[in-house]
């Protein structure tokens, strides 16, 4: 059942590449910020995968070698527990000028894959240099592990986003992003851990210069959320095994607005950061006041359909299956599933 799950859904990831609506690449020149702009402290909180919830664990791992599953078992905290990075360095958030109705998405790192090019290797231990907007999220990621692939090997990659709120000098910004982690460095085999998704909203200034609000997780509303493969040879066509898990905790959340860097007085003259009595200064900061916006879960809906077209079609839970089917005098086709199709966590 495991592997027929995992053959349709693969079939439906792959089905927008058939049709040729894959995104378009939207990457603009890595600009470099302004090192006397505006810093955002960032913090990382992380509860390891509960091995238990792995399938392989109700026989205890068995034929499974303790080496294998050493990166994932010596994952017990994020790479880094804080980062400072400059507001302008969200910049790889703001939407392109052709996209700014409200829950109208967009690519902030396009999809490279195609029906040509099928899927990415599996016997990868190293990601990439990120280029572009893949910088900023590189970055990000590299908190929880310092070998994240922004680029998933399996479709859909990539990270989409739409606008949630517009004020006046603010955008509120919804996004999903698809990535994962290599755990195994040599002479171990390759160890891949891909999370369900990525989500999060980013409140930003329409220049980024200022960030009010980040906040990026993976959601564990689910029973299980994390998908795993693992090599057991140095070659593509070496075994693999596959398996499910949960993990309870894994997100990144700003401690508040970022903040300038260098402080000026009327005269343009530069002055402590602390008052007289040392203590560091408060900032105040100006009430936002949306003047258009749409519900969470309308734009996370938005970026759903932007990853899995088929997902334009309504599904139901069983339960709810049969009372719809009655009203509308439809029959019911009904998939059971080991795992989603509509995260990448199957």
């Amino acid at each position: 059942m495991a592997e027929e799950g995992r053959k349709l859904k693969q079939l439906l990831k792959f089905l927008p590449l058939c049709l040729g609506v894959t995104p378009v690449s939207e990457f603009e020149e890595e600009e470099t910020p302004d090192p006397t702009g505006e810093t955002l402290s960032i913090v990382a909180k992380f509860q390891p995968l509960v091995m238990e919830t792995m399938t392989k664990s109700k026989d205890g791992f068995l034929g499974i070698s303790h080496v294998a599953l050493s990166g994932l078992r010596n994952w017990t905290a994020p790479a880094a527990h804080m980062s400072v990075m400059l507001a302008k360095q969200f910049k790889a958030f703001l939407p392109p000028k052709n996209k700014l109705d409200l829950g109208d998405p967009w690519w902030i790192i396009p999809s490279e894959l195609n029906i040509f090019t099928g899927y990415l290797s599996n016997n990868r231990f190293y990601p990439p240099p990120p280029k572009g907007k893949e910088i900023t999220i590189h970055r990000l990621l590299s908190m929880f592990h310092p070998r994240p692939f922004v680029k998933t090997r399996f479709a859909p990659q990539g990270s989409v986003a739409c606008i949630q709120a517009i004020s006046t000098f603010y955008y509120a910004i919804a996004f999903r992003i698809h990535a994962e982690f290599q755990l195994n460095e040599p002479p171990n085999f390759p160890f891949w851990f891909s999370p369900g998704q990525f989500t999060g909203h980013i409140i930003l200034s329409k220049d980024s210069s200022h960030v009010r609000e980040f906040k990026l997780f993976v959601p564990n509303n689910r029973s299980l959320n994390v998908d795993m493969e693992w090599l057991y040879g140095a070659s593509e066509s070496s075994n693999m095994e596959v398996d499910i898990g949960y993990l309870p905790q894994m997100e990144l959340e700003s401690t508040g607005p970022s903040v300038p860097s260098v402080i000026y007085d009327e005269n343009g003259n530069v002055i402590d950061s602390r008052d007289p009595s040392g203590e560091p200064i408060q900032f105040v900061f100006e009430e936002i006041t949306w003047q258009q916006e749409i519900p969470w879960e309308v734009a996370a809906q938005k970026l759903e359909v932007a990853m899995y077209p088929f997902k334009k079609v309504s599904y139901f839970p069983f339960t709810q299956a049969f009372e719809r089917a009655k009203a509308e005098k439809k029959l019911v086709h009904s998939i059971l599933l080991w795992g989603a199709l509509d995260d990448q966590s199957c």
